[in-house]
């Protein structure tokens, strides 16, 4: 919002205020990067140079020893509906529904407008409550029943797109993986945590040929196993000797918020964990006895936050804590208590660690109000185009580390392999 002063005749002493929008305004492009509360940018006048300043801070920070990336709705925006947007299509489907399970979902009363993991824990505690009633309340039950179903129904249905359909997007993720997977050896790889369900990660991923490890093993079947994100990828350097190194295409996605594919399957004896990778597109269809993990409901599964959510948010706040890293926050609207909390605990505790998130931070999110040098804030407009949406850092800001391996490390490896040989 501009207040714009305007002179009143013929009283050429009083003036007029009007408050007019800035979209009505031929404002020009204003890019944004603060480090703390300390503008980066306020020594340059030309776009273009803040541009190239951005790039080349995030070039120093991914020489960092651990990169870790944590993804949001707003990386598959275009094809999946932002947080927003889905609430109001859950909101629209349930008022189609009978009155009282309308009346149920109305009478929720949330902390965030929007937060499914909220709504869902609430209506699986009712549902646990009615189910263990001296006296059954059978109505009662059957409405809470009908609209979790019903909200889970449309999650899924929302989410579960057909992919290749949305071309650009993908094109998006790709490049991104192509440009972070191929790091030097001696550097961790790529660590993907992501809020996302769907599947557009995996999708780039195998379409580009780079390996990952996302918690599920198996040939036929995968179950999870949260073992697995302490295994890697090697090669055999020479077949005389028992000597590896590293893969070096390969990433770690961690999907805390679970995944359309996965689902609660007993079937396996010797799993300690009942979750199971479905692997075929044709076989990802919601049924009400399939429990498909989509939302971490603190209740589901008679836990405090029950496989593989505990899992995989204690690899989470475990990566946060290693010195010498840096974490970068695209598309996520900071809506999640629990993703919150472990980004906050990070800062408290690692002095070593980083924080670049791509946003612009409202009041009602708190690390908008810490003046701390290691947080840093992009956002902006640059010729029209969002300079802090996922295609234009992908395009901009994410150095290609392939091409930063200087001519030591591939001589220094190519000594290593004539030294093998001997």
């Amino acid at each position: 919002m501009v207040i714009r002063q305007t002179a009143v005749m013929p009283h050429p002493k009083r003036t007029r205020y009007s408050i007019i929008n800035e979209q009505d305004l031929n404002m020009t492009d204003i890019i944004n990067f603060r480090q703390g509360s300390t503008d980066l940018l306020s020594e340059y006048d030309e776009d273009e140079k803040k541009i190239d300043f951005i790039k080349s801070r995030i070039t120093e920070l991914f020489n960092m020893k651990n990169i870790y990336f944590l993804f949001g709705s707003g990386t598959s925006n275009g094809a999946i509906p932002v947080m927003k947007d889905l609430f109001a299509k859950v909101k629209a489907n349930v008022a189609k529904l009978a009155k009282e399970q309308s009346a149920l979902f109305d009478n929720i009363k949330l902390k965030e407008e929007t937060d499914f993991e909220e709504l869902l824990g609430i209506l699986y505690s009712q549902k646990i409550f009615l189910e263990n009633l001296t006296t059954p309340r059978d109505v009662e039950l059957n409405n809470c029943k009908k609209l979790i179903a019903e909200i889970e129904k449309t999650i899924f249905n929302e989410i579960n797109v057909d992919i290749e359909t949305y071309s650009k997007i993908l094109e998006v993720y790709k490049k991104f993986y192509q440009k972070v997977s191929l790091r030097n050896r001696d550097l961790s790889r790529i660590n993907i945590f992501t809020t996302n369900n769907d599947l557009f990660s995996e999708t780039a991923l195998d379409s580009i040929n780079i390996n990952y490890i996302n918690g599920f093993i198996g040939g036929l079947n995968k179950f999870f196993n949260p073992a697995f994100f302490n295994y890697s990828f090697s090669k055999r350097m020479d077949t005389s000797i028992d000597k590896y190194e590293p893969v070096e295409n390969m990433v770690y996605l961690y999907k805390i918020h679970g995944s359309i594919n996965w689902i609660e399957d007993k079937s396996n004896k010797n799993s300690f964990f009942d979750i199971s990778e479905v692997v075929s597109k044709n076989e990802i269809l919601y049924k009400e006895d399939n429990n498909v993990l989509i939302y971490p409901t603190p209740t589901k599964q008679d836990k405090s936050l029950g496989s593989p959510y505990t899992e995989l948010f204690r690899e989470f706040q475990k990566k946060l804590l290693e010195p010498h890293s840096v974490l970068f926050i695209i598309g996520y609207g900071f809506n999640d208590s629990h993703v919150n909390n472990i980004i906050h605990q990070a800062l408290a505790t690692n002095s070593s660690i980083n924080i670049v998130i791509f946003k612009e931070l409202n009041d009602k999110i708190k690390l908008s109000k810490i003046d701390d040098s290691r947080v840093f804030k992009i956002w902006g407009k640059y010729k029209g185009k969002k300079i802090n949406y996922f295609d234009f850092i992908t395009d901009n800001f994410i150095p290609d580390v392939n091409q930063y391996k200087s001519s030591n490390d591939i001589l220094s490896r190519f000594i290593e392999n004539i030294k093998a040989s001997k």
